[in-house]
């Protein structure tokens, strides 16, 4: 059975390489990996190598599989001896930035708006953010306030739903989150579909399940493979990029359970925003606003000074697009927050909605997506690694 299931998935890497020809990208990351296979230097410094041993060839599946396995922390650069200048040139920071890149895009659903944000995240996002707050700023004049909302001349009782009733926002957010829940499960349906059968095709189990989820909510590989952390811009090891991650990811939801928290509070207590201290939904807000800010503006500089190496020049617009719009979603909270019962309340609030807006409709096409595919291929980690190593490969 053991040699049925190796003939099989061999034959499967086969006609995945014959009918869908790899890209430069591609053929890059699979020529290194057959010099990193050979050398194995680097074993345990992450899951991409276990998960690298277990091949002897790299179809296009298994490099889009390692890819976005791969968390970019920079440490197998830093040990290399064939890394740049050396005539082999292993660099597997980029090679597989430049393949995750194109998965985004590739998988993303529809297509066309993948290709659009994926070299003009930056100027896309800001661009988007300015045109849905110029939008809601003439929105408000419109409906009826006039002019004089915006300079504080109407009494807004530092209510934002005299602004927006409540039952307008939720027509106008819902649709676009559940448009972006929507895009990013078609993306990661089509990335499972092309990886399960390279990583050995058996279902999820318990165990896999429960360790992947560890090593989400710990970000487990961004410790270097040896605790100390990642080297970011020289060979010198640190924390910084997991201590920003876990800012920004915990602090995301936070806000997400603040928002949670309220729609509870709305539709089953019957208690109606805006909320105040020390109510659950302000404090979770509060304290996820001000997560985030501190993380996103820790990446943004830790990105500005990252080693060529690590990245993939192309994807830097698309890495700072995301980034942007979350710290815009954070500021704007905060700021929406603190300044609800001043005459900038009309202006604050549109900035904050048009931030929040423009993030829904690029989550499903932008950085945001590297969380998703890479859950999923850690997923596909934790369950290939419990089957028996194939035939030819040694013992387990």
């Amino acid at each position: 059975m053991q040699a049925i299931d190796a003939l099989t998935q061999q034959a499967r890497n086969l006609a995945n390489a014959q009918h869908v020809p790899m890209t430069p990208a591609e053929q890059e990351v699979a020529r290194v990996l057959q010099i990193c296979n050979a050398c194995r230097y680097c074993e345990g410094f992450c899951a991409v190598f276990p998960a690298m041993t277990r091949r002897l060839e790299f179809a296009r599946a298994d490099v889009h599989y390692l890819a976005n396995l791969c968390h970019n922390c920079g440490a197998c650069l830093h040990s290399c001896q064939y890394a740049p200048p050396h005539e082999f040139a292993i660099s597997i920071p980029r090679a597989m930035a430049e393949v995750r890149q194109h998965t985004y895009a590739a998988y993303a659903w529809p297509a066309p708006l993948g290709r659009l944000y994926e070299r003009n995240g930056l100027t896309l996002s800001l661009a988007l953010f300015a045109a849905l707050t110029l939008f809601l700023l003439l929105s408000i004049v419109w409906a009826g306030q006039g002019w004089g909302v915006l300079w504080g001349r109407a009494d807004l009782g530092g209510n934002f739903y005299n602004l927006f009733p409540h039952n307008l926002l939720v027509g106008v957010f819902a649709p676009v989150f559940l448009f972006a829940v929507l895009a990013l499960g078609m993306g990661v349906r089509r990335f499972w579909k092309d990886i399960k059968p390279a990583t050995s095709g058996a279902d999820l189990t318990a165990p896999a399940t429960l360790e992947s989820t560890h090593d989400v909510l710990k970000l487990k590989y961004l410790d270097g493979g040896h605790g100390d952390g990642c080297p970011n811009e020289d060979d010198a090891f640190t924390l910084s990029r997991r201590r920003c991650h876990h800012l920004t990811f915990y602090g995301f939801l936070l806000c997400f359970a603040a928002t949670s928290v309220g729609t509870l509070y709305h539709y089953v207590f019957g208690l109606v925003a805006p909320y105040d201290l020390p109510s659950v939904p302000k404090l979770l807000g509060a304290c996820g606003g001000v997560l985030m800010m501190l993380g996103t503006g820790g990446l943004w500089r830790l990105h500005r000074r990252r080693h060529p190496e690590h990245i993939a020049r192309s994807q830097k617009p698309m890495d700072l697009g995301f980034i942007a719009l979350l710290f815009l979603v954070a500021a704007t909270g905060m700021a929406l927050w603190l300044g609800r019962a001043t005459p900038a309340l009309a202006a604050l609030l549109c900035l904050h909605l048009a931030a929040v807006m423009a993030l829904f409709l690029t989550l499903p096409y932008g950085k945001f997506a590297h969380g998703i595919f890479r859950t999923a291929a850690l997923l596909r980690h934790n369950t290939e690694k419990r089957r028996p190593n194939p035939v030819g490969l040694g013992a387990d």
